[in-house]
């Protein structure tokens, strides 16, 4: 276990509430802005069955990444538990997965914040969204957490208006709710798919692990509960979205709450929903800089990447030059990327990773586990089973990135043969 006091690790600054915080962060807004559409058309009005099969697996994996953010409470999440628990190769396609899901994660969510606040400048406010929001987790992860705080309360805001101006507009049906027209079994696990996007934030905490002080009982009750509160928030605003449109309506919409809403009384109300993408965007991009640059920090302290990018920042104490790189990378993306290509790779890399970290969670020791053994396999399985439901476009082009960096790892340990893990250092 690391020490907290070692003065060349990052400073260990959030507690529980900040833990929960940056989770929520993470998580809410993106399914609901952002994967509702694509959902209802894979499984119209079966997409609250897909959410439902999301939020088990979603379920699964937060367990299994609690139990080993314990046992391992160190930066990098699901890298770190596959190197410690199955190998260096399955820690590092971990960390492969996670960086090249995420960053194109965080294009596809700049994206989605340009489009809505100003669809003709796009672009534009996509690439300054993630510089300034780079330069927002540069200067510590104590400023993260205070914007992440007011980010969650605005968009918490936003979807609660949602639901009241649905369910007082006088538009609602629960008739749209039951029966499934036109949802086969393939259908709702591809929702479940493009819904699980939405779920995946909860692994911010675990790859934030050297900055939370008491990780091992902190990380393994805020995971759970972040989770539990973003799957309340997005039932509800799914099955009222589906009674106050139908699955039609949401499925042929860009901005589908704000369809939900128009078809009301309360239609005024619509702005805000639009406000609330762009604020709930925003709050996603902030969350996955500061995951990614940790992830990227591990892997660099371990010289799986670069050494110079495991470097620690004398003042701020946070790796400051992994957060550049990943900003930079972050901005060039979001200037040429095309969003559902981003958002489809974006999901399969995610779920291969939380493949990895489901096995690992399955080699722990009785005394080490805190959930029964079962649900390792069953996360696993059901990670597998949806990457596989997802369009053919993304599940090729992912398996294709992916294995590029397998087999560019495998080549260069046998070039260079192993190495001895240094830690991160100050510089």
């Amino acid at each position: 276990m690391p020490d907290d006091r070692a003065p060349t690790r990052l400073a260990r600054r959030l507690g529980m509430a900040d833990a929960v915080i940056i989770g929520l962060g993470s998580m809410i807004g993106a399914g609901v802005f952002s994967a509702l559409g694509p959902a209802a058309r894979a499984a119209g009005n079966g997409l609250w069955v897909g959410l439902a099969v999301a939020a088990l697996v979603a379920y699964c994996n937060a367990t299994s990444s609690a139990e080993l953010a314990a046992v391992h409470p160190e930066s990098g999440g699901a890298y770190v538990y596959g190197r410690e628990r199955l190998g260096p190769f399955w820690g590092f396609l971990a960390g492969w997965c996670f960086v090249v899901g995420k960053i194109a994660s965080t294009a596809a969510m700049a994206m989605t914040f340009g489009s809505y606040a100003a669809p003709a400048f796009a672009r534009p406010l996509a690439v300054g969204s993630v510089l300034a929001l780079t330069c927002v987790n540069y200067f510590g992860v104590r400023k993260t957490v205070s914007v992440t705080r007011v980010i969650v309360a605005l968009v918490l805001a936003a979807l609660a208006t949602v639901v009241a101006a649905v369910w007082w507009g006088g538009s609602t049906d629960v008739a749209r709710l039951w029966p499934f027209r036109e949802a086969t079994l393939y259908g709702v696990l591809q929702s479940a798919g493009f819904l699980f996007f939405a779920f995946a934030g909860y692994a911010r905490i675990a790859t934030l692990g050297e900055e939370v002080a008491e990780p091992a009982r902190v990380i393994p009750r805020a995971i759970p509960l972040a989770l539990a509160i973003t799957l309340a928030v997005y039932a509800t605003v799914a099955v009222s979205a589906l009674a106050g449109a139908g699955a039609e309506t949401i499925a042929g919409s860009p901005i589908p709450l704000a369809a939900a809403v128009e078809r009301g009384r309360l239609a005024y109300l619509s702005p805000a929903v639009r406000i609330g993408a762009t604020v709930a965007s925003l709050g996603v991009l902030l969350s996955l800089l500061a995951g990614i640059s940790r992830t990227l920090f591990a892997m660099s302290a371990n010289r799986d990447m670069p050494a110079l990018l495991a470097a620690v920042h004398p003042r701020h104490r946070v790796p400051h030059r992994a957060e550049l790189l990943v900003g930079a990378m972050a901005a060039v993306l979001a200037a040429a990327a095309d969003i559902r290509t981003a958002i489809g790779w974006s999901s399969f890399s995610v779920l291969v990773y939380y493949s990895i970290a489901n096995a690992a969670a399955w080699t722990l020791s009785p005394e080490q586990r805190r959930w029964p053994r079962p649900i390792a396999l069953l996360g696993l399985l059901g990670c597998l089973a949806i990457a596989v439901a997802l369009p053919a476009i993304s599940v090729l082009g992912g398996a294709l990135v992916l294995g590029a960096g397998g087999l560019a790892y495998l080549a260069r340990r046998a070039w260079s043969g192993p190495r001895e893990a240094p830690k991160g250092r100050a510089n």
